[in-house]
């Protein structure tokens, strides 16, 4: 993972590297939405759009640590009623714990009021090392037919469109020994959508499973180097991810041991609700009800391939 030497830097940067995201990860259009009849003006921190959680979203807040062992740290978080303009007090908690060789990433959440929530972890990764230049030739592979198109500001059409005959077809590869697409084969083809955004900036709708629903053992994607044989998979519960190439990560302070991150040398797999769900009545529901608890699971495995190139 890309990442820096201080605590100072991690403050001076603004590409939420490593942070947990929220109270509503991504954009919300207008930096608005409404709740029981009810309309919630939130910060507007993107131009005219509300972008992970405001001004002072998660990622600037400090938590609590709750829980410490050797394999696992739990934090807490209170987000008082009202705070970047959303409803009900939230209390969050996340715990990262080493299982098995993975890293597990458990959210947990609830509020004393119908509120909206969306949370997760905006780590930028890079599979042959974090100061190792561009992620174009590491190949990608997300289980997904589908994603949801953006206008401008990355705001979601509301459209669940087919990736079929698109670049945004991250698929399969035929050639199993080599799965999955280069993260550069397609990404400077001109299409509308990578235009608009940069590169790859999308949500994409997972596929479900086990009769319908996604459960956390549930696979997001495969990602993986031909540099260094180093994959990763991605497993979880939410219906999206959000696939970003780090279109826009030049201008931090240097990186760990003076690493300099340009431009599309990390990229990003963040487990989510959809983009601007609290105003599209078609995509799954963000609500959180009052009293109710709701939580969701991360899994990251990773490994190196086999002899014969197997992930």
């Amino acid at each position: 993972v890309l990442g820096f030497d201080t605590l100072e830097d991690y403050m001076a940067q603004d590409k939420y590297m490593g942070a947990i995201v929220g109270r509503y990860a991504n954009r919300i259009g207008g930096a608005k939405f409404t709740l029981n009849g009810v309309e919630y003006r939130l910060a507007a921190n993107e131009g005219p759009n509300h972008l992970h959680g405001g001004n002072v979203g998660f990622d600037k807040r400090v938590w609590t640590v709750e829980g410490l062992g050797e394999h696992y740290v739990t934090l807490s978080l209170v987000s008082p009623d009202g705070e970047e303009g959303y409803p009900g007090t939230l209390k969050t908690e996340v715990t990262y714990m080493l299982r098995g060789g993975d890293l597990v990433i458990d959210y947990s959440h609830s509020s004393d009021k119908d509120t909206i929530c969306n949370v997760t972890n905006h780590s930028y990764f890079n599979l042959s090392g974090h100061d190792s230049g561009s992620v174009e030739d590491q190949h990608i592979l997300l289980y997904a037919d589908y994603y949801t198109p953006v206008g401008p500001g990355s705001i979601p059409t509301g459209e669940i469109a087919p990736v079929e005959g698109t670049p945004m077809d991250l698929r399969e590869d035929i050639d199993i020994c080599r799965v999955g697409t280069p993260i550069g084969a397609r990404i400077g083809d001109g299409f509308e959508q990578l235009v608009l955004a940069g590169g790859y900036d999308h949500n994409w709708v997972l596929n479900p499973t086990h009769g319908g629903l996604r459960s956390p053992n549930s696979l997001a994607a495969h990602a993986w180097s031909p540099r260094t044989g180093i994959r990763m998979t991605v497993s979880s519960n939410m219906p999206g991810v959000q696939f970003y190439t780090g279109n826009y990560l030049g201008g931090c302070p240097r990186g760990k041991g003076g690493a300099v991150y340009a431009e599309r040398c990390g990229f990003c797999l963040e487990t989510q609700f959809f983009p601007d769900s609290p105003n599209q009545p078609s995509f799954p529901s963000c609500v959180l009800r009052a009293g109710e608890d709701y939580n969701s699971t991360t899994v990251y495995r990773f490994g190196i391939l086999d002899d014969a190139g197997q992930l």
